[in-house]
């Protein structure tokens, strides 16, 4: 990638967060290999390559549960996508679909492991600095702590909205020192916190290389941390501030990208509306510098014709796509979109080689920029042909997803041909985006009673969408979409949460951060029945049955972590 700025592979590793079991056989224990030394990592040049190791884990470092895409966790769990594919391929996702997973399964741990990795990482650079030498500078201290405890509080963030309260690790334990003691008896949320306070003073406005977090993106995170604490007047406050001066590391004042789908192109990396991206590049010499997430999830069966040509999964939910139906230019806030002729055409049981013909009500533009379906031009490669690119439509749909997937005129730069699938991109994937800061912040502002502003909010994000209309190469519109902002005034808190809600789908849908809105929001049970009683009807064999309770709220502690050190040291999520 041209602009790829900050180089993304772990120059060296911090160790595992496990806990170190002793051995009595003296010809065990044998001294490490290769290793450096720790008056070598402590010089300036050691402590950035420490730094950038621990940048490297957000990707989750191959990990395909445990990337900050979070498209198992956050989307699949949400009910806006269907995990895809055949049901015997990578089955560890059914129970978590279903709400059936256990703490023995099979990659429950997958975020916490590549949490926990990231954060022995940030720790060991914090370490390093009290041992710093004398050609580390006051400042160099100050711009690498502040980034180290601001990927350390990312890390316990991840952690926290899955698993909920977990041990806390800092610096000052270590192995030999009680880190097999740490309890995870204590909230979370203080400490996540206090490291992102400490880096707000410490963080410049600017960085040399973008993938590096700013003092911007250091608030941001912040205030979306106080929306999950429900301190709202605090986050209104950050909210404020970063709309009105906030700047990319690279001095972009943040904004809207004009044109919905050009913030998912390659070319376009670091753009205005990028907080903070896990910096992603192709053709290095190694896959593991690409986007590690996604390269299942692209159209099944393509051939030459398609992107990926693997493996089918991600597949967006039939609610979902009908959550984009309006009806003069609004969306159906009242959720009568999974009614009569509010469905959308699709193509479910149609033959690519039969005769189709599109939905013709009225639709969010935004649809046809997330999801492939039938008829539909997908990014520049064809029309969508339906069932030829779905690998199993009876185990999740006729839908494709489209959010960073590489575009025909992206292939050999922006994708990655190195690896068994070309499925591994260049695209940097966006953690926080400014339409999902405007969303927030929509949110805070009903919260203390500012609906105006909120509506002022919400418009700005769908007078974005008005003007991103997909079109043919013959310059017509591909579907009949008719989309207007919201022109009555909001006068009742409980509609305009709703109309900011359903924002927040339609928007961000497909990027990971549906199931983590309705925890917040208290609504999963009412929406993922909703979900299921739909999606479960039409995917009888994958989702028939399925139900959600609240003990599914958070995700089991692995149970080989409770075993490695015990139950007392570890307590079980209730219900578990």
């Amino acid at each position: 990638m041209n602009n790829f700025k900050l180089k993304i592979g772990a120059l060296l590793a911090s160790g595992a967060m496990l806990v170190a079991v002793s051995c009595s056989e003296e010809f065990l224990e044998v001294p490490p290999v290769g290793q450096l030394a720790e008056a070598q990592l402590s010089t300036l040049a050691g402590l950035d390559a420490s730094l950038i190791a621990a940048y490297s884990q957000v990707n989750g470092r191959g990990n395909r549960l445990g990337s900050p895409s979070n498209w198992v966790w956050g989307s699949i769990r949400g009910g806006e996508a269907n995990k895809g594919t055949d049901p015997g391929d990578f089955t560890t996702i059914n129970p978590i679909q279903r709400f059936e997973n256990n703490a023995a399964g099979g990659d429950i741990g997958a975020k916490y492991n590549v949490a926990y990795e990231g954060i022995a990482r940030a720790n060991n650079v914090l370490r390093l600095l009290s041992k710093a030498g004398t050609t580390v500078t006051a400042n160099d201290q100050a711009r690498l702590s502040a980034q180290a405890r601001f990927l350390r509080a990312h890390f316990y963030f991840e952690l926290t909205r899955d698993y909920d309260k977990v041990p806390y690790v800092d610096e000052s334990v270590d192995y030999g020192s009680g880190l097999e003691k740490v309890k995870n008896d204590k909230p979370m949320w203080p400490f996540i916190i206090a490291d992102l306070e400490f880096a707000i003073s410490k963080l410049p406005a600017t960085q040399p290389q973008v993938g590096r977090v700013n003092v911007w993106a250091e608030k941001t995170y912040l205030a979306k941390v106080y929306m999950y604490t429900k301190e709202f007047t605090k986050a209104k406050a950050l909210f404020d501030d970063v709309i009105a001066n906030g700047v990319t590391s690279n001095g972009l004042k943040y904004n809207l990208v004009p044109y919905y789908d050009d913030m998912f192109r390659g070319r376009n990396d670091n753009h205005q509306e990028s907080i903070w991206a896990y910096q992603s590049a192709a053709n290095t010499g190694s896959v593991a510098n690409a986007n590690p997430e996604f390269d299942l999830n692209f159209p099944y069966n393509t051939g030459p014709d398609g992107p990926g040509n693997c493996c089918g999964f991600f597949q967006p939910s039939f609610t979902f796509v009908n959550a984009f139906r309006t009806k003069d230019g609004l969306p159906l806030l009242d959720k009568t979109y999974n009614t009569g002729a509010n469905q959308v055409k699709n193509d479910m049981d149609v033959a690519s080689g039969a005769s189709f013909t599109p939905d013709a009500g009225e639709l969010d533009p935004r649809l046809d920029h997330t999801v492939g379906r039938r008829g539909i031009p997908y990014l520049d490669w064809m029309d969508h042909p339906g069932q030829a690119w779905i690998r199993n439509q009876p185990n999740a749909g006729p839908y494709s997803p489209k959010k960073y997937v590489y575009a025909k005129s992206e292939s050999g730069t922006f994708q990655d041909n190195s690896s068994w699938t070309p499925g591994y991109t260049g695209i940097n994937f966006m953690i926080i985006r400014f339409a999902d800061v405007l969303l927030l912040a929509a949110e805070a502002e009903i919260e203390v009673g500012s609906l105006e502003k909120a509506r002022e909010y919400v418009n700005r994000v769908r007078t974005r969408a008005i003007n991103s209309e997909l079109k043919r190469s013959n310059g017509t519109a591909a579907a009949n979409y008719k989309i207007s902002t919201y022109t009555a005034a909001w006068t009742s808190k409980d509609a305009a949460r709703l109309a900011v809600r359903h924002e927040r789908l339609l928007e961000l849908g497909m990027e990971g951060h549906r199931f983590y809105d309705l925890q917040r929001w208290g609504t999963a049970q009412a929406e993922l029945d909703f979900y299921f009683a739909y999606d479960g009807a039409k995917l009888a064999s994958a989702l028939g049955g399925s139900k959600y309770s609240d003990k599914f709220k958070w995700v089991p502690i692995p149970q080989d972590q409770i075993d490695l050190v015990g139950k007392d040291i570890l307590v079980q999520n209730p219900g578990f």
